[in-house]
Formats: C-alpha cells, structure tokens, sequence
C-alpha cells in the first residue's frame, strides 16, 4: 500500500533516512520533510530528497498529509504533536521513532482527537552519525521496527506495518511498557554504560587522554562509537524510560559485583560459565542476521 503523502517532523538520521527509503523503494507518492533547523531545511532541499523542506510543519504540510511521522528527540515529541495534531486531516496517521514508548504515549494522549489514528513505533536501526547528511535509504533493511499500538485502529496499525515493511524494515508489535523494559536492556543500559566507560577512561588520573585513543582496543573503540551518538537524544531516552533504565541498571550492578567477586577469589570456573553463556547470546544474534561477525556494524537506538 503507497502512502500518498507522507510528513517527516525532523530530518535527521532517522527522519532523512525514512524520507530516502520512501521514496527510493515507491512508500510515498509526495514526501515532505520539516525541521525548525534552517540549514537542516537547506541541507534537505540540497540533498533533494523530499518534495517539499520547510521549518514551519503545521502550516504547510500537515492538513495534507496521510502519515505524520514524527522524528524528533523524545523530549520534542509532545509539542510538537500539539501543533500537528489540531490541523490533521481526518483519518490521518500520527507515528513517531521515538526509542521510549510509554512516556511518548502520555505526551501525545493529551492532544489526540477520535478521528485521527496515533500509531507509536520505534525502529531499531541507526549509526553514529547525525543529520540530514547522514541518512540512508537502506538504513532499516531487516532491522526491526517496533509498533505499540496498545489498541489503535487495526486498519491503521496494518497501514504503518506495511510502510515499514514496504521500506525493508521487520515489523513486531508489542504494548509499550513491555517495549521500554525490553529496549532498557537492549539498548538504553549499553549506551550508559558506554558513556560512563568512556568517561572513566578519559578521567583516569594515571591515562592520558592520549594513551586512551593510541592503544584503543578494538572493545573500548566500540564503547567510543555508542558513546557518540547524540547526547540530547540520549539525555531525553534516560530521563523518559527512568523506571526501566534503573531497574537493568540495579540488576546489571548485581552481576557485575559477582563477576568481580569471583576475580577478587581467582574463581575462574565462575568467569568462564559466565563468559560461555554471554558468547552463545552473540552467535545468536549473528545467526538471526541482526549483525555481522565484523566489529563496528551499526548502533540500536
């Protein structure tokens, strides 16, 4: 099924990407994307890949279009769905990308009317990098993208599924507090603990921050990529999911301990059952193609 208009709100990674895709695999008959970032906008309509860039959404697009998707920062995402919401057509869809579920739900119930569809969803894809520059059109092939409907029009829900899936994605669904526990271990709990890894290297009064980036082990380089990604992003998944964040956070610090209790008593039999299991978890996500074998694939958020 061919969205005929399609509103992108944010054209960075995810946004621009999700523009490229709709366009490069026939999702969209008309692709419009807006940023209240100017040279975001002058970027996009460079790059030429929408029919329309504008910093002013409401005004200009949104009365037109089928599927609003909405990829700003989570913290955004309630304004900025209270400015679309009061002039989208009837029928319409609203979606977002957004890595935190529940507290997108409770932003946006707020501003919701019976004849518009609000169909949440999260795609597990990304890099590093940032911007309009940095979006792709095969970002999303065979990564999942998650849809918490938690009850939405089934018809609706369908529309999304297949515009994702139209544009290469897997699509699961799941209710959103199930969503954000899942995601908190998957995702949201390494990318803290790669920020605070990082950061305790560069601290160390004994390593020079130049030490640090010479002899980066191939573990550490990993560690530095996920602790790029964008720390407003970030900022706003850590504050929006709090309770499941600091639930991983409270059990990883438990196995944690154990495993440096087991170094502190030369238990090897411990580490060894324990970096065992660990190992068969990676294979598994090899196997079911989520990865390559090589370092440095790619980032979940």
């Amino acid at each position: 099924m061919t969205i005929d208009t399609l509103l992108i709100i944010g054209g960075g990674l995810i946004g621009s990407s999700i523009a490229r895709a709709a366009k490069a695999y026939g999702q969209a008959k008309t692709v419009y994307v807006a940023d209240k970032s100017a040279s975001a906008c002058d970027a996009i309509e460079r790059l030429g890949f929408a029919d329309g860039v504008s910093e002013n959404a409401p005004e200009l697009y949104a009365s037109q279009a089928d599927l609003i998707i909405l990829c700003v920062p989570p913290g955004r995402i309630g304004e900025v769905a209270e400015a679309v919401i009061p002039v989208m057509k009837e029928g319409a869809i609203l979606s977002d990308v957004g890595s935190v579920k529940g507290d997108v739900i409770k932003q946006v119930t707020p501003f919701l009317k019976d004849t518009i569809h609000f169909i949440p969803g999260h795609p597990i894809a990304g890099t590093e990098y940032s911007g309009p520059e940095a979006g792709f059109a095969s970002l999303f092939k065979d990564r999942w993208c998650v849809l918490t409907p938690d009850g939405a029009d089934e018809a609706a829900v369908e529309t999304v599924k297949l515009f994702w899936e139209g544009i290469g994605a897997l699509v699961a669904t799941m209710d959103s507090k199930r969503h954000d526990i899942v995601l908190a271990t998957t995702s949201h709990v390494p990318h803290l603990i790669a920020y605070t890894l990082v950061g305790t290297a560069v601290d160390m009064e004994k390593v020079t921050n130049n030490e640090v980036v010479k002899f980066s082990a191939g573990g550490f380089r990993d560690f530095t990529r996920i602790a790029a990604s964008d720390p407003v992003m970030w900022r706003d998944v850590f504050l929006a999911n709090r309770e499941a964040t600091l639930e991983v956070v409270d059990r990883f610090i438990e196995d944690l301990s154990a495993l440096k209790r087991a170094i502190r008593w030369d238990d090897g039999d411990a580490l060894l059952e324990h970096f065992a299991k660990t190992r068969d978890i990676r294979r598994h996500i090899v196997d079911a193609g989520q990865d390559s074998a090589a370092p440095n694939f790619g980032r979940d958020d």
